[in-house]
């Protein structure tokens, strides 16, 4: 049987030849720069398919605000809009939602690609697309028109097109609802990958019962195989996994209104992962972050109100055992994947009813595990697009929390804010009715229809309404109780509390104080953590015993304030001195693999606390010696925490080599940490590092104005490489300025000065 693989010398002559011929591709230049006004005299404005005037107003910052006389117009108009700001972006995106990675970036994708195909993220378009109300279907197809059309009709594409060989094809309403289903990415993949490298262990029910009790599992680390973690950061990077939400009732309000703000927390890229737009047609009229390819605001205000969410870390899946199904209930489909620069590859999906076989792609069959299905709420069809365009129509908490009855993944704690001054929180989601928590990772086919043969949505859950406290926090943290589970891993509770002091303590609550809390930078478990280090390193003699420069680091622990300042070397003291702790700990605890694997689980202190209160006095010493090792033999690595903790803003070609360096566009040092209400999250690490994930828009609205809408990107508007307003909302992001966006259209005329008007 002939190889399919091409023998060591073809093999050498081939990748040559694909060198020379992807060269071109590959050194093309980037754009020359241009500003706003030469940007749009690329948009299309004559001979489109229309019912009416369509005029789109830009701000300086090339924020667009769409005016219609129709809602297929207006779809239509910002099919325009995305495609001219982020086709680019959305050609990528739909890529990795349809498992094409491998076309991109060649056979380093491929393994990646098994897993995306086998995730199946476009599984219920179709039914998804049927199940639609006619007005949701409209909007969705009308915005896809202009997609295409923009397309079509570009004189010129993106960039990114001619590096990542992409070619232009046609838009569908599937492509963009599994973009969607790419968003509503379940957390808890994320957290079963660092968790199964740890189920082998002769503990691991207690392990796995102690952390289901704490919810302290976590996937900031990205950590383990590099195959495994390069899907990890992509799909935590892409999905809704993270943010901070807040809502201020009028009561409590300094300006009389409810006030909402929101900062979600996403993977660092650029061009970023949300663009700010205004529609305003007969049933839509708003302000808001979308995400590109997305027709909806994810969050945002209307005249009426204002509403943000942040993920409940929902448990929208199961893991199944299907090791004893027999092979005529297991169906089988092939797929080729595209490779460039080399030969294609074919990928085999197991499929049963209880959900694709994961154990198949190489991403986990490394582990030692029985055939697992997976149940995922998101291979069922639900209808987040015509939710999210309810809650633009909405004009009061009922109408809000009925707009999310047919909203599944990813489960949201959606916040409400009027302009009557009322606020209130619901649960979006749509949930399996399980009894309690599950015994083990994975799960027994048996137990399969008790649970998801009875589903339970928002209304089914508790909610909240114009509470005693007049304000309402979300950060990803456990939620209310309710009498059905609704997820196991959740976030720490520094941001919650930290929001909660911060907000309680005010007579009045302005936009200036929410401008403040979302600039914050203190973190209460690494306070207390350093409490309790210092105790221990004083009780055990050690901190009296220390050298000169184990006291200088001692010093520097004891003068923290527990903010992550860039300028404080307390927090790089601290950083040095429980990585340097925590791996020696748990290494003496669990062994050398499976101790790096525990301490990377979560940043918290709940399970290390406990863990150090449990241990012998032998392993505590030592741990407290490489603790304070590391941080004195640190002592002149870093000016600051700014010097140790870096952000880049770069597109993902910055990654490539040898042509990287031209995609990366801002490297500096940043305040904050990975529960620091101004997330940036980072691996642990004693080293420099740069942050990949956190919080990378904000946004804040004061109900008493229309037009008192404030957003900022970490980053700009602009897909477009070299454009002036692809990075120009960066340093406002940095020095926590924001870009006001109104919304009635006397205030959008006098601030937008570019003005296209469309016709057909």
């Amino acid at each position: 049987m002939p190889s399919r693989f091409p023998s060591a010398a073809a093999g050498l002559a081939l990748g040559a030849a694909v060198l020379l011929l992807s060269a071109c591709a590959l050194l093309a230049p980037l754009p020359k720069p241009k500003g706003v006004a030469a940007r749009l005299e690329a948009f299309p404005t004559r001979g489109l398919p229309l019912d009416g005037r369509v005029t789109i107003r830009w701000s300086e910052r090339q924020i667009p605000f769409i005016e219609a006389e129709s809602d297929g117009d207006a779809a239509f108009a910002l099919g325009l809009v995305h495609a001219h700001l982020r086709l680019g972006q959305m050609a990528m995106a739909r890529m990795l939602a349809r498992g094409r990675l491998s076309e991109m970036i060649g056979p380093m994708g491929v393994d990646i690609d098994r897993g995306l195909r086998t995730l199946s993220y476009g599984r219920a378009a179709a039914e998804i697309e049927r199940s639609m109300d006619e007005a949701a279907r409209l909007w969705v197809r009308r915005f896809v028109d202009g997609v295409n059309h923009y397309q079509d009709s570009a004189a010129e594409l993106p960039h990114d097109f001619a590096v990542l060989g992409l070619e232009p094809e046609p838009w569908t309403v599937a492509d963009v609802l599994a973009i969607g289903r790419l968003g509503g990415t379940d957390v808890n993949w994320l957290v079963w990958a660092d968790l199964l490298a740890l189920r082998t262990r002769d503990d691991w029910p207690e392990l796995w019962a102690r952390l289901v009790k704490e919810g302290g599992a976590s996937f900031a680390s990205f950590g383990g195989p590099e195959r495994m973690a390069a899907m990890q950061e992509w799909l935590a990077g892409v999905s809704r996994s993270g943010s901070n939400s807040v809502a201020v009732a009028g009561s409590r309000s300094a300006t009389g209104g409810a006030l909402m703000a929101n900062d979600p927390h996403l993977g660092i890229f650029i061009p970023n992962v949300w663009l700010i737009a205004g529609v305003r047609s007969p049933s839509c009229h708003a302000v808001g972050l979308m995400a590109p390819g997305l027709p909806i605001f994810a969050i945002g205000r209307n005249p009426h109100i204002a509403w943000g969410g942040t993920n409940m870390r929902a448990a929208s899946s199961d893991l199944y055992d299907v090791s004893g199904l027999p092979e005529s209930e297991i169906r089988e489909r092939r797929e080729r994947i595209g490779v460039r620069w080399w030969f294609d590859e074919e990928a085999t999906v197991r499929e049963t009813r209880w959900g694709p076989i994961v154990t198949d792609t190489p991403l986990l069959s490394k582990f030692d595990l029985p055939p697992l299905a997976l149940k995922w709420t998101g291979h069922g069809a639900s209808d987040e697009i015509g939710a999210m365009l309810r809650v633009c129509r909405a004009t009061s908490f009922p109408e809000f929390r009925a707009a999310f009855d047919r909203f599944a993944v990813p489960g949201q704690n959606m916040l409400y804010a009027d302009r009557e001054g009322n606020i209130g929180q619901v649960m979006a989601v749509r949930l399996p009715a399980r009894r309690g928590a599950p015994d083990d990772i994975y799960l027994d086919t048996a137990a399969h229809d008790a649970a998801w043969g009875a589903m339970r949505t928002g209304a089914d859950l508790p909610y909240s309404l114009n509470p005693e406290t007049g304000f309402l926090v979300s950060a990803n943290n456990r939620p209310s109780e309710t009498d059905i589970p609704v997820g196991f891993f959740f976030s720490p509770d520094d941001r919650v509390k930290r929001m909660t002091r911060l907000i309680g303590g005010e007579a009045e609550v302005g936009v200036e104080t929410l401008k403040a809390l979302q600039q914050d930078v203190y973190m209460p478990s690494s306070a207390e953590l350093r409490d309790l280090f210092l105790a221990r390193l004083d009780g055990s003699g050690l901190a009296a015993a220390a050298d000169a420069r184990g006291a200088e680091a001692i010093g520097r622990l004891r003068a923290w304030d527990g903010a992550y300042r860039r300028e404080s070397l307390g927090a790089v003291a601290f950083e040095q001195f429980r990585h340097g702790f925590a791996r020696r700990f748990y290494v003496l605890r669990y062994g050398e693999d499976d101790g790096e694997a525990f301490a990377k689980l979560r940043r918290g202190t709940a399970l290390l606390a406990d863990d150090i209160a449990a241990a012998d006095e032998a392993t505590l010493r030592a741990a407290l010696i490489a603790g304070l090792r590391a941080a004195a033999d640190g002592l002149d690595a870093f000016s600051g925490w700014g010097d140790m903790h870096r952000l880049r803003l770069a597109h993902p070609l910055g990654r490539a080599p040898l042509i990287g360096g031209r995609y990366r566009f801002v490297e500096e040092g940043v305040a904050g940490s990975s529960e620091t209400v101004m997330k940036t999250a980072h691996n642990a690490t004693a080293e420099r590092h740069t942050v990949t994930y956190g919080s990378n828009a904000r946004h804040i609205s004061d109900l008493s104005d229309p037009d008192g809408n404030w957003f900022v990107l970490l980053g700009g508007q602009d897909g477009w490489f070299n454009s002036t307003t692809m990075l120009d909302q960066w340093e406002l992001w940095r020095r926590g300025e924001y870009v006001r966006v109104p919304l009635t259209p006397s205030a959008v005329r006098a601030e937008f000065p570019h003005v296209l008007t469309l016709e057909n």
